[in-house]
């Protein structure tokens, strides 16, 4: 069967024999090296309970003592680094698309943290962290007599 491919009209590399003769002689490593690198973020998901913020934050091949996590009112800030593992010595790189480095997330939510009663835990390349809503920010309801 063969391979169908949406037609892009403002995607005109795949008809240019140049760009494939490049693709087809130019090592791997130099591609990676020419492409355009994207800073990397931090892929986070917040859920807001009725006392709690539940954060999940991605951080694949981070390892745990290399996160750091700091509380200021509202605001979290996660700071992790990634460092590149070394190769063999007889090894030679063929191709490298990973992201090496240290990378840095602020999320300001709408109400403080209890920082002491915060909760961290960190597996499978996914950071959990539980804060607690601080009981003077919440908003408190005030009942008409």
């Amino acid at each position: 069967m063969a391979n169908l491919a949406r037609f892009d009209p403002f995607n005109l590399t795949r008809m240019d024999p140049f760009e494939s003769m490049v693709r087809d002689f130019m090592p791997t490593t130099v591609r990676s090296m020419l492409r355009p690198m994207t800073e990397p973020t931090i892929a986070i998901e917040v859920q807001e309970m009725d006392n709690a913020y539940l954060v999940a934050a991605e951080l694949p091949g981070v390892k745990k003592e290399d996160i750091d996590i700091s509380i200021t009112g509202n605001q979290v800030t996660l700071n992790a680094e990634c460092k590149q593992e070394k190769m063999a010595a007889e090894a030679r790189e063929w191709c490298s698309e990973r992201w090496y480095g240290k990378v840095s997330r602020t999320i300001q939510l709408p109400l403080e943290i209890e920082e002491q009663n915060a909760d961290a835990h960190y597996a499978d390349g996914v950071l959990h962290l539980t804060l607690p809503k601080k009981a003077s920010s919440m908003a408190k309801k005030l009942e008409i007599h």
